[in-house]
């Protein structure tokens, strides 16, 4: 196994670290003496997991360390962080601001439409080439800024302005990926009367 690979597995596990250390902040906000160590811990789990997702990148470029094993784990890696932060900090109570639920259903939605329609292409057509778009870039970074702007318990008007903008950026993604696979769907002659 490759340096990058072990560095992704790495980040695999800071998952755990993260959500453990939010729920243990969950139990201590209900008591009424929120203990900030658990607080500090999820910020430094979360924290590190993006530190080593860059770093992981660039030892596999820089040393010719790029694989096949790699190219799935890596962005998995990110996602699961992700999805986990985007769920925990829809629902947990804390005196962090909230995600709003319809945000994460967004994300979650585009991700599933996205998964299976990647599945449904393959099945049918064989031949899938995936071509990241602009917008797809820049709604996980503005998920990521909101996630950090909700752990840093920055105020919610701002975090708020973020959620927005994601969601903004998320459904046009969403809109792009369709209208993508609808073109392939039809370029391949598939949906083609008589095509069995």
């Amino acid at each position: 196994m490759t340096v990058p690979n072990i560095i992704t597995l790495f980040r695999f596990l800071l998952i755990p670290v993260f959500a453990g250390a939010l729920l243990y902040y969950q139990q201590s906000f209900r008591t009424g003496a929120p203990d900030n160590t658990y607080w500090a811990w999820a910020i430094g789990a979360f924290v590190l997991a993006a530190v080593s997702d860059a770093f992981d990148g660039a030892i596999a470029r820089l040393c010719n360390q790029k694989s096949r094993l790699g190219a799935i784990m890596d962005p998995l890696a990110d996602k699961a962080l992700l999805v986990t932060a985007l769920v925990m900090l829809s629902w947990i109570d804390s005196d962090m601001a909230r995600l709003p639920i319809w945000f994460v259903v967004l994300v979650l939605g585009r991700d599933l439409l996205l998964v299976l329609g990647v599945a449904g292409m393959h099945v049918f057509i064989r031949h899938v080439t995936i071509q990241p778009h602009w917008t797809g870039k820049v709604s996980t970074a503005l998920q990521m800024v909101a996630v950090s702007m909700v752990l840093l318990k920055l105020p919610e008007d701002w975090v708020a302005a973020v959620v927005w903008a994601g969601g903004a950026a998320t459904l046009a993604s969403a809109g792009v990926y369709l209208v993508r696979g609808i073109k392939a769907v039809s370029a391949s002659g598939f949906d083609q009367p008589g095509r069995r």
